[in-house]
């Protein structure tokens, strides 16, 4: 073989085929990375996708630089699955290169191991008498006092032992770096550098530590067992708190037996917190972790693991480690397998985990309280099979579910801000009563938007059509689709009036009525703002689950499976917001989402109580989250989608059109349209603007496929191929961007 075609990090279709010099032809493997020349003047690492003795007759072949690898470092399976992600979701394959490798694998010279900055009290305040002296020297640097304060807080030091504590962790509390520098400069506290991501090692397994499963969980095994024989892929429908883990962890050790390999995939870095406890108990050091939030470091170890002689036996992590080397893999789990965050958005490929985990082509088990339409229905017509948990583990009731019109309340004048009087007098009882509660506002920061009262304007984003967000730990206006930040105004821009209040509620918002309504509380927040490093998702459900903290206030983030004991009181504080979306699915997420977060309460010892506040009780869906119906839901979500040509009977294929000329843009996705209609006719709808119609400077038009589920996608993807390719051949659209978002969601 003289020749490979080599897979590059560059967005462009298709292999770039190099020669082989002579002193590789007997070493060289499919898999391996290569150094090669680009252009004019570039080198990329590459992988070789295909050797063979073809020479191109169209071009000059340049030589391979340099063989990276004695051994390769992809698998023909994993070759396999690229070129399906590339192929369904209409992406370059350099595109799925990137995002399924670590950067370090993708790099000339390799990796170097990341560290994380952390602190921690210098030698001489490491005592109780020295920690006072502290604090009384700083009572008149009121900034540097609180910050010491919250760092004793936080590390433990107040109880009288301390643990590591990140310097971004402290920052997080509303801190500056030039504070926390005073500190150091002062010989309070001092910096370390941690190298972050080891691998996993947790000791031996302990197999006989897996509990002996109930009745109904028993069952359940045995028919996903017997459904195993018959489907590549099983739903596990269960309510919530039904035990679902339990069986898992049962299934993996049956795979780990018969010497097998199980990826188990979550939706969320938090969720693997939590379950990364749960496993190791059990499966030791034959476990796993791979996500983002670990640094590149470990990922590159456990990728190089995974090809080693001594892999993980069980992978635990979020949607990127599908991408996971596997040299003999049993069983995937795709645990709370209707979660939009398995969905890969930005950047390509827009490819969702859970199809992905299903083309790997082993035994699937998707689990959840409450299915995704599309899982249920080729559960419901036999494509998938299907097994059933309806109560919950050792017979606890599902939570109790009261709705309240907040719209009446409002009227009456009887709310409290965003809280109901019934709300508030239930936290109360089980902050009282030594129980936990939660809060759910799926909304970050503090305030969605100020406005002038005078004139009504609103600050928006220079570089993208949105209202921008306060925030007001930061006391910055932030905006949560480019990230651009601008400061707060104190005087209207338009009328010079200075009557600027907030409008709507963020979770920061949240967090600072509850700390003035219960001032007893231990409250900790979770969302993006509250969890940007590993150690902060551990140290706020670690607090929340040793009951050190008493009150979670959250988004999204908390609905997702997430298992604490003492957890009494939920509250959902404004269900309008997701069922007001502008989106066919808005009822199925909103569903989802009221029902899982209403899965945290009562989840040991006693039923459970939920307070849902909405201006709209009459909506059939609320009253399907209080019965727990969702065959309901899906009976009737199914007749609109019939009938409107949406998915599960239909798929859908979003085409982006983006450029900094508004005209421009629009000409464009006008013309692929007249393009497109020509081959699909009434099943493109548009173009139109969609509801952020510029982002980062960049105007978007949208363009929607409705294709019925039997339509060849071979023949649809070199459609649009050829209707993009057409439409670019003039100068005119050279910096057009246009992508594709296959399946959408």
């Amino acid at each position: 073989m003289n020749f490979a075609d080599v897979i590059l990090p560059v967005p462009l279709d298709g292999c770039f085929t190099y020669s082989i010099p002579q002193l590789w032809c007997d070493s060289v493997k499919t898999g391996q990375r290569v150094l090669v020349p680009f252009g004019r003047n570039k080198q990329y690492v590459g992988i070789i996708a295909k050797l063979h003795d073809n020479k191109p007759q169209d071009y000059q072949v340049k030589d391979i630089l340099q063989l990276m690898d004695a051994e390769p470092i992809l698998l023909p399976s994993q070759l396999v699955l690229w070129q399906w992600i590339s192929t369904y979701y209409m992406s370059p394959i350099g595109e799925v290169y990137k995002a399924a490798l670590p950067a370090g694998l993708k790099a000339e010279d390799g990796y170097r191991p990341k560290t994380e900055t952390y602190i921690r009290l210098t030698e001489t305040y490491r005592n109780e008498r020295a920690m006072h002296i502290a604090l009384d020297m700083l009572q008149r640097a009121p900034k540097q006092l609180n910050c010491f304060t919250d760092y004793l807080t936080l590390s433990g030091w107040d109880e009288g032992e301390g643990s590591e504590l990140t310097r971004d962790e402290l920052l997080n509390e509303g801190h500056t770096l030039q504070t926390v520098t005073m500190l150091i400069k002062r010989g309070i506290l001092e910096t370390y550098e941690v190298e972050v991501g080891r691998l996993n090692h947790g000791g031996e397994p302990h197999p006989e530590l897996v509990k002996k499963l109930s009745p109904t969980q028993e069952t359940a095994y045995n028919e996903i067992l017997m459904s195993f024989l018959k489907k590549k892929v099983t739903l596990l429908h269960g309510v919530t708190s039904s035990g679902k883990t339990e069986i898992y962890i049962h299934l993996i050790q049956r795979e780990i037996d018969q010497h097998r390999q199980v990826l188990y995939l979550l939706p969320e870095i938090a969720l693997t917190v939590q379950m990364m406890d749960r496993l190791r108990r059990v499966f030791g050091d034959r476990l796993g972790i791979y996500h983002s939030k670990y640094s590149d470091a470990e990922r590159v170890e456990i990728w190089q693991k995974q090809l080693s002689g001594h892999p993980y036996d069980v992978i635990l992590g979020a949607r990127s480690a599908v991408f996971l080397p596997f040299q003999n893999l049993g069983l995937v789990i795709v645990d709370e397998e209707h979660e939009t965050s398995f969905k890969q958005q930005d950047p390509m490929p827009r490819y969702h985990a859970r199809s992905a985990a299903i083309m790997l082509g082993t035994k699937v088990l998707l689990g959840t309280a409450t299915p995704s339409m599309e899982s249920y229905h080729n559960a419901r017509t036999g494509k998938y099979g299907y097994v059933q948990l309806t109560e919950r583990h050792q017979g606890i009731e599902l939570p109790e579910i009261q709705v309240v019109d907040i719209k009446d309340l409002q009227r009456r004048k009887m709310m409290t801000g965003p809280f109901s009087p019934l709300l508030l007098a239930r936290v109360r009882e089980a902050l009282e009563r030594g129980e936990q509660a939660i809060l759910f506002q799926n909304r970050r920061g503090y305030a969605p938007m100020i406005e002038c009262k005078a004139c009504g304007w609103v600050p928006r984003c220079q570089n993208c059509d949105v209202s921008l967000t306060l925030h007001r730990q930061m006391n910055q206006l932030v905006c949560h689709y480019c990230g651009a930040v601008y400061q707060v105004p104190v005087v209207c821009p338009a009328c010079g009036g200075n009557d600027l209040q907030t409008r709507g509620y963020g979770t920061e918002k949240i967090e600072a009525d509850v700390r003035d309504i219960f001032p007893e509380a231990r409250i900790s927040r979770m969302d993006l703002d509250t969890t940007r490093t590993r150690n902060a998702y551990e140290r706020i459900i670690s607090d929340f689950g040793s009951g050190r903290t008493n009150l979670l206030i959250g988004t999204q983030m908390i609905s997702k499976g997430l298992d604490f004991d003492r957890v009494s009181v939920v509250g959902i504080l404004n269900a309008d917001t997701m069922l007001s979306y502008p989106d066919f699915r808005a009822y199925e997420h909103a569903y989802m989402m009221m029902a899982q977060v209403s899965g945290r309460a009562g989840r040991k010892g006693k039923r459970g109580l939920v307070i849902l506040q909405t201006r709209q009780p009459q909506l059939p869906i609320i009253q399907q989250v209080v019965q727990g119906d969702y065959e309901s839901l899906y009976r009737s979500l199914c007749a609109e989608r019939q009938q409107f040509h949406y998915p599960p009977y239909y798929r859908l294929v979003d085409v982006y059109l983006k450029h900094r000329n508004d005209a421009l843009v629009e000409t464009a996705a006008q013309e692929l349209g007249f393009r497109l209609r020509q081959w699909f006719g009434a099943r493109v709808l548009g173009p139109d603007k969609p509801g952020v119609s510029r982002v980062k400077s960049l105007s978007i038009r949208k363009l929607v496929l409705k294709l019925e589920n039997g339509l060849n996608l071979a023949d649809v993807r070199k459609y649009l191929a050829l209707a993009q390719q057409q439409m670019l051949q003039g100068k005119r659209y050279t910096s057009l961007q246009v992508y594709y978002d296959v399946d959408p969601l």
